[in-house]
């Protein structure tokens, strides 16, 4: 089984690591403006250093009056523009890989609830096996070793990797936002609106992520999980979930203790 491998580490100062093309780009884009940003800073400090030290009052106690200068005038206004455009054209470009249309290999639909996800896909639908299930977060209690706390669920969203796959999100009471930091995804779920995000993964692994959008008083505990595993691996689960013969004849039965405020499963009994 492959390791959680997109979480937060203590004491982290970074991005997580990168799981996606989106979040290469994104990476790459916040290191170019890091550079920039400090030989910005570097400069101007080094000129004010500078004109502390060849202007002062003791080496020039009769300041020099003047009103123009043509050169400063068009450096000043010059550089700005070229730093304007190595910063415009590889964010414009990243801006239309994040939201231009793509041609996806599949499609899953998120869907935000309070306080839980539910995922469904619809292209098992086209084989008579369409079929969705409620995600929700473990509790502390319930943690088996190596799970993370607030972040690990009972039902993760199962993908495949080397496949582009279109998520589809929206919500059914209030807003929620679908993220998912090391895939560079973040989107609101908006009831009544379905929005769109893309994603790829190249190696297995646990990406997790957090509804991102203040939505009630147990907004932190509906988190995402995203378990990216082989394509064979990925046939092999698919084919459990949407076989009758695969899978117990039972049902789960969801619904929140209020005063805990978290999820309780009680399983039906057969008659």
């Amino acid at each position: 089984m492959a390791q959680p491998s997109g979480q937060p580490l203590p004491w982290q100062m970074n991005f997580q690591d990168a799981a996606s093309p989106v979040m290469e780009g994104l990476q790459d884009m916040h290191n170019l403006l890091l550079y920039i940003i400090t030989g910005i800073a570097l400069v101007v400090f080094l000129l004010l250093g500078y004109i502390f030290y060849k202007f002062h009052h003791r080496k020039h106690p009769n300041p020099i009056i003047f009103t123009h200068n043509t050169t400063l005038e068009v450096l000043w206004t010059t550089i700005p523009i070229i730093i304007l455009i190595v910063i415009g054209i590889p964010s414009v470009r990243l801006l239309h890989k994040m939201e231009a249309p793509i041609n996806a290999e599949m499609t899953i639909k998120a869907v935000g609830h309070q306080w839980y996800w539910s995922y469904e896909y619809p292209d098992a639908k086209n084989e008579g096996q369409h079929f969705e299930f409620d995600s929700y977060m473990i509790e502390e209690k319930d943690l088996k070793s190596g799970q993370l706390r607030l972040l690990d669920v009972d039902n993760p969203m199962v993908v495949p990797i080397d496949t582009t796959i279109r998520v589809l999100i929206t919500a059914v009471d209030v807003l929620h936002s679908f993220a998912v930091p090391s895939l560079g995804i973040k989107r609101d779920a908006v009831p009544g609106r379905v929005n769109e995000t893309w994603f790829s993964i190249k190696k297995p692994g646990t990406y997790y992520g957090q509804c991102s959008e203040l939505c009630g008083a147990k907004h932190g505990f509906m988190p995402i999980a995203v378990k990216a595993v082989s394509k064979v691996e990925y046939q092999e689960w698919l084919k459990s979930k949407t076989n009758p013969a695969l899978k117990p004849e039972e049902s789960l039965n969801h619904r929140e203790d209020l005063n805990k405020g978290h999820v309780i499963k009680k399983h039906k009994e057969k008659a």
